[in-house]
Parts: C-alpha cells; sequence; structure tokens
C-alpha cells in the first residue's frame, strides 16, 4: 500500500490541515486510513508543527475517493488562499492551487502524483 502526503500551503498551514484531516475523517471509504503528521525536528527543535496529512491508499477506490474530498475541501470559497502539495512516497510532488484548477484538473493531477503506476515524466 502506498501513502499519499498532502501539505497544506497557506497563511495558517497548521489550522488548514487540522481541518483537511478532519474532512477526511469524515470520509467512510477513508476511515483509518487518514492521519495528521509532520516533518523530522530540526537540529535544536523539541518537536514540529504537524501540518502534513497523510492517507494510506490501497487498490482503486480510496484515490477516486481522495480525489473526490480533496476536489470538495480546496473549492470552498474561503479557501481561495490554498496551495497543496501532494505526494507519494518517492515519488514527485505537485502543487495544486485553489485559484487555478478546475474539478476536472482535480483529479487528473492527483492520479499523476499518487498513482504508483503512472510515469511521472510522460
Amino acid at each position: 500500500m502506498a501513502t499519499a502526503f498532502i501539505c497544506v500551503l497557506s497563511p495558517d498551514p497548521v489550522m488548514d490541515a487540522e481541518s483537511l484531516t478532519d474532512w477526511l475523517r469524515g470520509e467512510p471509504e477513508l476511515s483509518g486510513r487518514v492521519r495528521l503528521t509532520g516533518g523530522a525536528p530540526a537540529a535544536g527543535q523539541l518537536g514540529v508543527p504537524l501540518d502534513t496529512v497523510s492517507v494510506l491508499l490501497g487498490a482503486g477506490g480510496p484515490l477516486t475517493v481522495l480525489a473526490s474530498c480533496l476536489r470538495a475541501w480546496i473549492t470552498q470559497p474561503r479557501r481561495s488562499d490554498v496551495k497543496l502539495s501532494v505526494s507519494r512516497e518517492n515519488g514527485p510532488a505537485i502543487e495544486i492551487d485553489a485559484k487555478r484548477v478546475s474539478r476536472e484538473d482535480m483529479a487528473e493531477l492527483l492520479r499523476q502524483a499518487l498513482d504508483p503506476h503512472q510515469d511521472p515524466q510522460a
């Protein structure tokens, strides 16, 4: 199983990551697959902000459900200044800008970033 990593790029990334985590946890098909994480602490830090949403993906369904949930969350009017950086383990990251992505493009961008069978160079 692969893991999707979603970083929220916004004026308040921790609050927005918590909001996205709650949103995704509300989807029954993602139940038990979503958690809030952070990077490794830098030298001299005692901890890190939890600003990354991790979603465990399986075959087929969860990727489609995740794309639908992210599309719904990011296209809400109050999220117009939000960007998402989405990647999978050992894969390239893509950035999704709420101001510049259509609903149709969202699913394709997520498929390119998260589908382990997709060639990111294609």
